[in-house]
């Protein structure tokens, strides 16, 4: 089969690769309709995350048609389209018996390894590093689903791939970034990042009765689509963040932030942000923490920060001292997807939300390396680009 493998920082290439068989009673084959280029996938290509090898196959957000399961899987059968949750999940262990998929203790071969960096392992994910487990990812024509009796939902044929497909990934991870706010009518969210996944927090904050939601980014384009979607905007390279929130909100601040950059923000002082960069490139420090900084500082008292966008490791110069003196709560996680699949895809059928609004490239498979430069240098408006095997 064709797969987009992994070929080194800032290379991606699409290679014939063996195809994936049932190596266990609770797997399924399924053959991939559509998948993703998602930003969590950048943090690979730009060299960030550890533990890749060259020639692994890339991608976490897919869907598809089931071709064959193994004698464990009884509720999937040839023939249904699935949409496939990103984290693995056994179903059976503690966390996932709470609900909190992402952290299932059963589903990473290689725990080992996510310990020595996090103390605990999470889950393990698809197509993202040995360290979440080495499986292979659904940016090519057939990928494996362990656990498949406990993660797929079902998809009915009158729903197009593009109504469902983020269920896999962005949608439920912005709409969990939202949940975490705890948000109750009138309340002020802001949202750093306004690609995918902020776009879906800002929607979500809506749909659970924010009154307000300030969208802070610098693309223009991807500010513009926070605006559709009724958000306030902060272009972070025209204004100072801090001040404007503190104006926009009559001195006292968002009540919940909500984080949705991660390991590569960015930030317009070439001082700050060559200190960081700096840091990032000579590995003693993993992630560039601007945005989360600012979202603690930010944050009225007593408010929650919200953290979904993907960190790897450590921060240097977090705001300690204003997180435990004023109150604040931070919640973050990679999503519990499984937990959101139903009470979403309700939601799309309900015609809350099309969730195809992020799209804005489709190409096929063999164009994949194209999608990963574009995507990385936001040219031509590029927020998501959906790739068809």
């Amino acid at each position: 089969m064709r797969a987009n493998c992994w070929m080194g920082k800032n290379k991606v290439q699409v290679r014939n690769v063996p195809d994936p068989k049932i190596l266990n009673s609770r797997d399924a084959i399924i053959r991939i309709t559509s998948t993703t280029i998602c930003g969590s996938d950048l943090h690979l290509f730009n060299g960030f995350i550890p533990t890749m090898k060259k020639g692994d196959i890339m991608g976490h957000e897919f869907m598809g048609e089931v071709v064959e399961t193994g004698p464990g899987v009884t509720n999937l059968r040839p023939g249904d389209r699935i949409v496939v949750p990103f984290p693995i999940a056994c179903g059976a262990c503690n966390a996932c018996q709470h609900g909190q998929f992402s952290v299932c203790e059963n589903s990473n071969p290689n725990a080992g390894l996510a310990e020595k960096i996090m103390g605990h392992s999470p889950a393990g994910i698809f197509g993202y590093s040995h360290m979440l487990g080495g499986f292979p990812g659904g940016q090519a024509e057939y990928a494996r689903v362990p656990f498949a009796d406990v993660g797929p939902i079902k998809i009915p044929d009158d729903l197009p791939d593009e109504k469902v497909l983020f269920l896999s990934d962005v949608f439920p991870t912005g709409w969990m970034g939202a949940e975490m706010c705890e948000i109750t009518p009138g309340d002020v969210i802001a949202v750093w990042g306004a690609g995918p996944v902020g776009q879906f927090a800002i929607a979500s904050a809506f749909l659970m009765g924010a009154e307000r939601v300030i969208a802070i980014d610098r693309f223009s384009y991807r500010l513009r689509k926070a605006e559709r979607a009724g958000a306030e905007t902060l272009n972070y390279e025209d204004v100072d963040v801090l001040d404007a929130l503190r104006d926009m909100t009559a001195g006292r601040g968002p009540d919940a932030c909500i984080d949705a950059v991660g390991i590569e923000a960015h930030h317009p002082a070439p001082m700050m942000y060559g200190y960081d960069r700096a840091k990032q490139m000579a590995r003693v420090e993993t992630d560039r923490p601007f945005a989360l900084r600012e979202a603690v500082m930010a944050c009225r008292n007593g408010g929650v920060v919200s953290v979904i966008g993907v960190y790897a490791g450590m921060v240097d110069k977090f705001p300690m001292g204003s997180f435990m003196n004023r109150s604040l709560t931070m919640r973050g996680a990679q999503c519990h997807v499984q937990r959101y699949l139903r009470p979403l895809l309700d939601r799309i059928r309900a015609g809350d939300i099309d969730p195809s609004f992020v799209i804005s490239h489709r190409m096929r498979l063999d164009d994949t390396p194209r999608g990963y430069d574009m995507f990385k240098h936001k040219e031509d408006e590029c927020l998501k680009v959906v790739l068809t095997p």
